[in-house]
């Protein structure tokens, strides 16, 4: 009898043995397994960041319990807030190495342009 130590490649008796892992959610607040619908619900307080399980219907709860606090507060981060890839790749990289070049700015002869350049070049009416 071999052990599962003994059969490194994934075979057994020559053939090749399929393995699959399954992600179960469980709701944070009530136990029950998440069938359909539920979300990982990130938020912050006082500095800490904590991160729940939700159903479908605690996930409302929870954002109705926050929309008064959230309503009156400010967003200060989260989806949205960091520039794309995209929006700065839609420059002529070239032309921006040289205008930097042209006004003493040191940019790298390749790789990824700083974004507060490519800032100050459009800045420029570029």
């Amino acid at each position: 009898m071999r052990s599962s130590s003994d059969n490194p490649r994934g075979t057994q008796k020559g053939k090749p043995v399929a393995q699959r892992t399954q992600v179960v959610l469980i709701d944070d607040i009530d136990g029950k397994e998440i069938a359909t619908g539920g979300q990982s619900v990130s938020f912050s307080l006082n500095g800490a960041t904590w991160e729940i399980d939700l159903s479908e219907k605690n996930a409302k709860r929870l954002n109705e319990a926050l929309k008064p606090f959230m309503s009156s507060g400010r967003k200060v981060g989260g989806r949205g807030s960091r520039r794309s890839a995209a929006t700065i790749a839609q420059i002529d990289t070239k032309a921006v190495r040289a205008w930097a070049a042209s006004r003493g700015i040191e940019v790298s002869a390749r790789g990824r342009i700083p974004a507060d350049v490519v800032d100050r070049y459009r800045a420029a009416g570029n």
